[in-house]
């Protein structure tokens, strides 16, 4: 399937490919739904996307590895030299991620001030531990996830002018992240790390000591399930604005979006549907039912290629050589 998508893609120098195709492995390691989805776009776009969740995925994992012997100053250095390498760029990187990131902006004509910003949150996460209101966690957000959406655009292509899908696209990133700090309130505590609004949580009488009572009994007091339904309820005004930006985006991408969106925005009813346990358990949603919701896309995305490739159509935001 590799050589498909590279073929597709046009990719045949032998250093691409290499980097291409670790960055799917790490893809397909580490990001379940994520590289379902993926499997719903045409081939040729597959490597890119890849190769974007794959630089993520490293700055990530630098971030919140286990790893006793790495303090914050060390995991600093290390984010310091990703940037620098990657800012660097050309043929100069020996890394398979950074070989294949910078062959794909390069292609796809992706804003590096993007990545700035991305890194720029990372960076946040190893001091910041806390964010006082919206405002603040907006900001965060802002490098963190937005940037991810705006990152993608290129790759999947809009039917019209692309800044007209851009605050779908940052909106849907942003619902994406939500949806993560909802299920994994536990797990970032244990990470010394609350992402909700202090100021929200505060209205309901909540704080990090009963966040952290909760944690330590793996049950959620009423405040803190009051508090977390108000935070489900931002979180699903978000999706509901995000989701007519899918008609802004090429068709044949489309059902890729929707999947990962119909797939995401079920963890929120798994949450519910848990009153909000999430201190006991980490909502997901089952193989049965991804396989279900991809089954149906696979369908409208064949078909969809398919007009593509008959009507001869161009990505507008395609910017490859």
């Amino acid at each position: 399937m590799i050589h498909t998508e590279l073929a597709a893609a046009g990719i045949d120098e032998p250093r691409l490919r290499t980097a291409y195709r670790r960055c799917r492995h790490i893809a397909a390691e580490n990001g379940r739904t994520y590289f379902l989805a993926t499997r719903l776009l045409a081939p040729d776009q597959r490597p890119a996307v890849h190769a974007l969740y794959a630089f993520a995925r490293r700055a990530d994992d630098i971030l919140d590895e286990f790893n006793p012997a790495l303090d914050a100053a060390a995991r600093g250095e290390r984010l310091r030299l990703l940037s620098e390498q990657f800012f660097s760029g050309g043929d100069r990187l020996d890394d398979p991620v950074l070989i294949a990131v910078d062959h794909t902006v390069a292609r796809y004509r992706i804003s590096r001030d993007l990545f700035e910003d991305f890194l720029n949150s990372m960076r946040m996460d190893l001091s910041v531990t806390d964010y006082p209101d919206r405002a603040a966690l907006n900001h965060y957000m802002r490098g963190s996830a937005e940037v991810i959406g705006l990152q993608m655009l290129p790759v999947l292509g809009t039917v019209g002018d692309r800044h007209e899908a851009e605050p779908y696209a940052a909106a849907l990133g942003q619902a994406f992240q939500l949806t993560n700090f909802l299920r994994d309130v536990d797990e970032d505590l244990m990470r010394n790390r609350v992402y909700l609004p202090a100021d929200e949580l505060a209205a309901h009488g909540v704080d990090r000591e009963l966040l952290s009572w909760c944690h330590d009994h793996r049950r959620t007091d009423p405040r803190v399930r009051k508090a977390l339904a108000e935070q489900h309820e931002v979180t699903r005004q978000i999706y509901r604005f995000a989701t007519p930006g899918i008609s802004t985006l090429a068709p044949r991408s489309q059902p890729c979006v929707a999947t990962a969106l119909t797939l995401y925005s079920e963890i929120l009813d798994r949450i519910e549907e848990s009153d909000f346990a999430v201190f006991s358990h980490r909502a997901t949603v089952g193989k049965a039912r991804r396989l279900q919701v991809a089954g149906g896309a696979l369908v409208r995305s064949w078909r969809a290629r398919r007009a593509h490739r008959g009507n001869g159509a161009e990505r507008r935001d395609h910017g490859a050589a």
